[in-house]
């Protein structure tokens, strides 16, 4: 279905280049934001010149460094909003300018120094557990001699490692590659990360388009997000290569290479173990859409028994055997306001001990509730029966078999969705988890598109005023506030104000909408 918004209307006024480079502007504010606010470890060369220096030290540079980034942040969630109006028709010229976007906006964030995250000099320190032969399952980077000059959360400190054995000999393999620098140590990190954008950018458009939705909307819906590229490229998150392979791996047992979706999720939990709830859902899609019960239960068995037969050799190989099952409650140890779980046990447990109660035993206890609730669903989803969507849904011209695969990763977005909202912690980039899945089984126009849209906006703006490094002289309320300020104003002038954007967000004065979801 054409669109009929008329020539002049501002929301399609412009070209889809103009896009491009506002995204591509976005990215390299980032990476020279990246100089004054960026982490770097204390041990690092870098941190003694003189470019370093002053950026790191000086006032006025850390505070403009500070708005780089959040207006560079903010340009690449308007020029992400523009795309998609300019490319309204999503047909098969689309593609080569989404990879482009793609490519001119990740580049400059490659580079940069990683932002709002520490995360991957915890990567460096659990790199040297490996290589001085300490168990990261049963000893925190603080085992370490001196592990404070590599400048990790404090938070993670003292706390076991949660990832698999690939990741391990990642963070291994970075560690001797390095020689003792953080800055080289960081390269095979960010070449992880640009991997499973990589593979996301291929495997998502297949997906969509194998469920009769366009593979090109699917693109710039997950793909080309700015809470994708921020978190996944800027940050550093090992979360992108375990997506990348899961979103593979299920792509590949939906056309009936059971054993290769099997290793690629496998791969996928070998990184993070969270990707174990995809493995009932490969069974599934393996056993067809016509299993009965025990065809069922045998392809439950055989997907479990191949990957637990790979993950026991990994384990046999570095020699950890399967500690990372221990280490899966780690980050269950925090909670964060905007989790629903975490602010209600924290309310809650702040009540009972106002009354002379045990509030802390409060708190662990719903928290705990959450945890089993989302077991419990997680198992309902994957063991009742699946319920195909009518023909009208996806078209007449799906294979029943397609239409069957779509139900059961919709479930399998599901499943994943309840294990993030019962979470006591709900970081920016588990937004992601969910939405590669929720896209590629339909994300429609209207209110489901513009839940995306407010939550992109939302975890843009939790990302630029959370984790910024700044040095000790430096009054850290005065650049946090600069930071919230710029941030907050400049998303909802994107949201609320912008002539060419607030159409998107504000239904009722919508002047167009993005195409439908059938594939063009």
């Amino acid at each position: 279905m054409r669109s009929q918004v008329p020539a002049k209307d501002p929301a399609h006024a412009g070209t889809a280049t103009s896009a491009l480079w506002q995204g591509f502007a976005g990215s390299v504010m980032l990476l020279l934001g990246s100089f004054g606010v960026g982490w770097l470890a204390s041990s690092s060369s870098l941190i003694r010149t003189q470019l370093f220096i002053v950026a790191r030290t000086t006032p006025v540079a850390v505070i403009t460094c500070t708005v780089l980034l959040c207006v560079g942040a903010l340009l690449m969630l308007r020029a992400w909003l523009r795309l998609s109006q300019h490319l309204r028709e999503w047909d098969g010229s689309s593609r080569p300018l989404l990879l482009k976007a793609l490519t001119l906006w990740a580049a400059p964030m490659m580079v940069a120094l990683p932002l709002f995250s520490r995360d991957s000099y915890a990567y460096i320190g659990q790199g040297r557990l490996m290589q001085q032969g300490l168990d990261p399952y049963t000893n925190g980077i603080s085992a370490l001699s001196n592990y404070f000059m590599l400048g990790p959360d404090t938070l993670w400190t003292e706390a076991p490692t949660p990832y698999g054995p690939v990741w391990l000999w990642i963070e291994q393999g970075a560690v001797w590659m390095a020689n003792g620098s953080p800055e080289l140590a960081l390269v095979p990190f960010r070449l992880a990360s640009l991997a499973g954008v990589v593979l996301l950018a291929v495997y998502v458009p297949r997906l969509a388009e194998l469920h009769g939705f366009n593979p090109n909307r699917a693109l710039w819906l997950v793909v080309l997000n700015p809470v994708l590229l921020i978190n996944f490229i800027a940050s550093v998150h090992n979360d992108s290569l375990m997506l990348g392979l899961v979103v593979a791996g299920i792509y590949y047992a939906s056309i009936k290479h059971p054993v290769a979706g099997i290793l690629l999720v496998t791969a996928s939990i070998a990184i993070k173990p969270i990707t174990l709830i995809a493995l009932p859902f490969v069974g599934l899609l393996w056993a067809g859409s016509q299993a009965g019960w025990v065809r069922k239960f045998g392809m439950w068995a055989a997907t479990l028994g191949i990957s637990a037969g790979v993950m026991a050799a990994m384990g046999v190989v570095n020699g950890l055997g399967f500690g990372w099952l221990a280490a899966l409650q780690t980050p269950g140890t925090v909670w964060i306001w905007y989790a629903p779980v975490g602010l209600f046990s924290h309310v809650v447990g702040f009540a009972v001990t106002l009354f002379g109660g045990a509030g802390a035993s409060t708190t662990d206890v719903i928290q705990s509730i959450g945890q089993v609730a989302s077991i419990l669903l997680v198992m309902a989803l994957a063991f009742f029966k699946v319920s195909m969507p009518p023909f009208g849904g996806l078209g007449p011209d799906l294979p029943v078999e397609h239409r069957y695969g779509q139900a059961v990763q919709r479930r399998m977005a599901w499943a994943f969705a309840v294990v993030v909202l019962l979470a006591p912690m709900i970081q920016p980039w588990y937004m992601l988890w969910l939405l590669a899945f929720f896209a590629v089984t339909g994300v429609k126009d209207g209110l489901q598109l513009r839940c995306v849209l407010y939550l992109s906006a939302f975890f843009t703006l939790i990302a630029l005023t959370d984790q910024l490094s700044i040095f000790q002289g430096i009054p850290v309320g005065v650049v946090r506030a600069v930071a919230i300020s710029v941030a907050v104003i400049g998303a909802f002038y994107i949201m609320f104000w912008d002539k060419k954007t607030r159409v998107l967000f504000m239904p009722g004065r919508a002047l167009a909408q993005l195409p439908h979801e059938r594939a063009q």
